[in-house]
């Protein structure tokens, strides 16, 4: 337990010190070069959170469609920033797609991100999730809840205070914040609006609470029943495993969660800004949005049906403020890891 407790910590403070570092001028080499000019109509870079399944979806339909090709980057919200931090001075990526809106806020304030306004369907993604002077889109969800193995859970859990009762001992987990772009969000947004919720955190601590790893590690410990629940299991994941027949459930508390909005931005040193233009308008489109729901997560698009999970109507809500929250979520972290230490 203290062993993954100080890897979980030394993970933390790298992914820590290179968000804080993208708030400032800093000169960096970067190991990817383009290796051939090509015309802008003809390719375009994205960097994106995922999810996998999606991204390759919105790809293959995008590669058809335009006869654009995508040279695709995947990894987590935290190894998308530190990427583009190493980038800085050699700009490669012409779209990112980023599993926070308040990271995605944070390149915009930065200075890091173009406006496209006239992004076709701009006006039907949840303006909430977007930004209105048309930096980035909120163009899906995915909402945070309790996940807990059907099979080892004597009872659901009904509330988060439940993971600090006795049963619930040594076998809860949550994901790495520091991995994790939505378990940064959750832990924002818990804060934000739970006055007793760093107690609470406490509790869990006490409870033998483990960082486990980013979404996809921390709930495959629950499936596998390495541990019986999940604290801010991200909902899509686990609705994708029970229709393969894993038995996991989801909870949403009724005293609320958060929902955690997924971006989409043209950075503005993009080479290829018609194409990224284009990769944008059809992440927006009903068919992209229909491969959203597809991928079991909420569309940005309210009038997409949602596939097979509860619609955003159903799920208690925290009242969350995206916009300018990048700072306060690096000292939300900076908490959580000194309560860890």
């Amino acid at each position: 337990m203290k062993k993954g407790r100080f890897k979980f910590l030394a993970t933390a403070a790298l992914m820590l010190s290179l968000t804080l570092a993208g708030c400032a001028e800093k000169k960096t080499e970067s190991a990817d070069k383009p290796k051939e000019e090509v015309k802008k109509s003809e390719i375009v870079t994205v960097y994106s959170a995922g999810p996998d399944g999606l991204a390759a979806n919105i790809q293959e339909a995008f590669e058809q469609k335009t006869g654009i090709k995508v040279e695709m980057f995947q990894g987590t919200t935290g190894k998308i920033l530190a990427r583009l931090e190493a980038e800085k001075n050699n700009p490669v990526a012409d779209v990112v797609v980023l599993a926070s809106v308040a990271s995605m806020d944070g390149l915009k304030e930065t200075d890091q991100l173009q406006s496209y306004k006239e992004a076709k369907n701009a006006d039907k993604m949840n303006a909430d999730w977007s930004d209105a002077d048309g930096y980035y889109y909120g163009y899906s969800a995915s909402a945070l809840g309790i996940v807990y193995n059907t099979k080892n859970a004597s009872a659901a859990p009904k509330e988060w205070a439940d993971l600090a009762q006795p049963q619930w001992q040594n076998k809860i987990n949550i994901p790495d914040p520091s991995l994790s772009g939505s378990a940064v969000d959750f832990l924002f947004g818990y804060t934000e609006a739970d006055g007793a919720a760093w107690e609470t955190m406490e509790q869990w601590k006490n409870n033998g609470l483990q960082v486990n790893g980013a979404n996809k590690e921390a709930l495959d410990a629950v499936i596998t029943g390495e541990k019986d629940a999940t604290i801010a299991g991200v909902d899509y994941m686990v609705y994708k495993a029970k229709a393969s027949g894993e038995p996991v459930e989801i909870v949403y508390p009724t005293s609320g969660t958060v929902v955690s909005p997924r971006a989409v931005g043209i950075m503005k040193d993009a080479k290829h800004a018609d194409a990224a233009q284009a990769y944008v308008d059809f992440v927006l489109s009903d068919e992209g949005q229909a491969l959203v729901a597809d991928a079991y997560l909420l569309p940005g698009n309210a009038a997409i049906a949602v596939k097979d999970r509860a619609t955003l109507e159903e799920i208690p809500q925290l009242t969350v403020t995206w916009r300018g929250a990048e700072k306060k979520q690096v000292d939300v972290l900076t908490k959580f890891i000194e309560l860890f230490r």
